[in-house]
C-alpha cells in the first residue's frame, strides 16, 4: 500500500520543486537504503515525461574508499560523474545514510582530495549552477536518534516539515526579499557575538520549496571583505563525519582571523583548505516553523525558527560576492529566548528580536502565520 505523504512529497518534489518538463533528464541519486520516495520519484518523473537516471551510493563503501583515496582517484571519479551530470536537467538527491559519523575518521588529506575535486567540480561547480536541484533526507532510524524522537515520531516530524505549503511561505517572504535588497549594513548581536557586514546590491534569494526540502530560509552573501567582529555558534555541526560544538570565530575585513571549537586544530584545517575557506559565501535567515531544535544535520538545521547561518566557504551563483572555495558549511546560530535571543538589525532598525519579526510588513514570517 502506497503512503499517501510519500506520494504527496514525490509529486512536490517533481512538479513543484523540480518543475521538470517532458524530454529532460533527472538523475535521482540515493545515499543509503533503497527506499520508497525514490520509487515514487521515478514514477512521477515518467508521468511528467522526463527520463530519470539512478544513482545508488553507501555510506560505509564509500569511507572504505576514501581512507586511502588519492588524487588521481578523485580526478578520475571526477571526470566521469561529471560527464553524468553535464548530460542532466534536474537533479534529486536523496541522503539517507544509516551513520552520520561514518566517516570521522577518513583522513582529512583523503577527504581534502574528495572535496577539492569530486564536491567542488561535479556539484558545486556544475550541478548547482546548471541543473534544477533538490536535496532531501529520508527518515531512518539514524535521523530519529539525532533529532532525540521515536522512529514514528521523526517521521510525523518528516513529513509535517516536507509537505509544507511552500507557496504560502514564498509569498510571506516577499516583503523581507525586498527589504534585504535595500539593506547596506546587517548587525548581529547576541551572546558572544557582535558582527557587522555590508550586502549592499546584493540580491535575496527565496528558499521556498524549490531547492531544499524541507526549506525555509531566504539568503544573500556579504560583500566579501567588508565583515568584522566576532561570531558564537549555538548548535552543534556535523562536517565531514565530525561533530563540531562551540564554534566561534573572529572577522578583520572579511576574513577568518581567529576559529575555535571543541577541536581548534582540525576546525583550521577545514579553513586552510583554500583561501575562500576563511571568507564567507552566504548569510542566510531561516524560518521553517515547524523546526526548532539542532539535530545536526545541516538541511534541517539551517532552516530553523528564529535562526540564521553564517556561512565560511563559497558562495552561489546566483547571489555572487567572489568567494570561491571547496567548502561551503552552513553555521547555524539561534536567537529565540530558549538559546539565549539576539537581535538583527537592518541600516540600524530593529528587524528580529529574540527570534521574531517585529516588523508589521514581516510578520507573516513568524511561525503561527506560516504553519498550513
Amino acid at each position: 500500500m502506497k503512503d499517501p505523504r510519500i506520494e504527496k512529497l514525490a509529486n512536490s518534489l517533481i512538479n513543484y520543486s523540480i518543475a521538470l518538463q517532458p524530454g529532460e533528464k533527472i538523475l535521482i541519486e540515493v545515499l543509503g537504503q533503497d527506499i520508497p520516495l525514490a520509487q515514487a520519484l521515478v514514477r512521477y518523473a515518467y508521468q511528467a515525461g522526463g527520463l530519470p537516471f539512478l544513482s545508488t551510493l553507501n555510506h560505509t563503501l564509500m569511507r572504505e574508499l576514501l581512507k586511502e583515496f588519492t588524487v588521481e582517484q578523485a580526478e578520475a571519479m571526477t571526470r566521469w560523474d561529471l560527464a553524468r551530470m553535464k548530460e542532466m536537467q534536474a537533479y534529486i538527491g536523496i541522503r539517507a545514510g544509516d551513520n552520520a559519523n561514518e566517516w570521522a575518521d577518513v583522513p582529512a588529506e583523503a577527504m581534502k582530495a574528495y572535496s577539492s575535486h569530486y564536491q567542488k567540480l561535479v556539484h558545486t561547480e556544475q550541478r548547482v549552477p546548471y541543473t534544477r536541484w533538490c536535496v532531501l533526507r529520508y527518515p531512518n532510524a539514524s535521523m530519529a536518534q539525532l533529532g532525540n524522537m521515536s522512529i514514528e515520531g521523526f517521521e510525523n516530524f518528516y513529513f509535517d516539515v516536507c509537505n509544507l505549503d511552500y507557496s504560502k511561505m514564498s509569498r510571506a517572504m516577499e516583503p523581507l526579499k525586498a527589504l534585504m535588497e535595500k539593506t547596506d549594513e546587517v548587525r548581529i548581536l547576541g551572546p558572544g557575538t557582535d558582527l557587522v557586514f555590508s550586502i549592499k546590491g546584493m540580491p535575496a534569494i527565496k528558499c521556498d520549496g524549490h531547492i531544499n526540502v524541507p526549506d525555509g530560509e531566504i539568503f544573500t552573501a556579504p560583500i566579501r571583505e567588508s565583515i568584522n567582529g566576532r561570531i558564537s555558534y549555538n548548535t552543534p555541526s556535523l562536517f565531514q563525519g565530525f561533530t563540531y560544538e562551540n564554534i566561534v570565530l573572529e572577522f578583520e575585513n572579511g576574513k577568518i582571523v581567529n576559529a575555535t571549537a571543541n577541536d581548534t586544530e582540525r576546525i583550521n584545517l577545514i579553513f586552510n583548505t583554500d583561501e575562500g575557506a576563511r571568507y564567507v559565501g552566504e548569510f542566510a535567515i531561516g524560518v521553517n516553523p515547524y523546526i526548532h531544535t539542532p539535530m545536526k544535520d545541516t538541511l534541517f538545521d539551517e532552516k530553523i525558527d528564529g535562526s540564521f547561518h553564517f556561512t565560511p566557504g563559497s558562495c552561489y551563483d546566483d547571489c555572487n560576492n567572489g568567494n570561491k572555495s571547496a567548502i561551503h558549511w552552513d553555521l547555524v546560530c539561534i536567537q529565540r529566548p530558549d538559546y539565549g535571543g539576539g537581535e538583527i538589525y537592518f541600516d540600524e532598525t530593529l528587524v528580529r528580536k529574540d527570534g521574531r519579526f517585529v516588523l508589521q510588513e514581516l510578520e507573516g514570517l513568524n511561525p503561527e502565520n506560516l504553519k498550513s
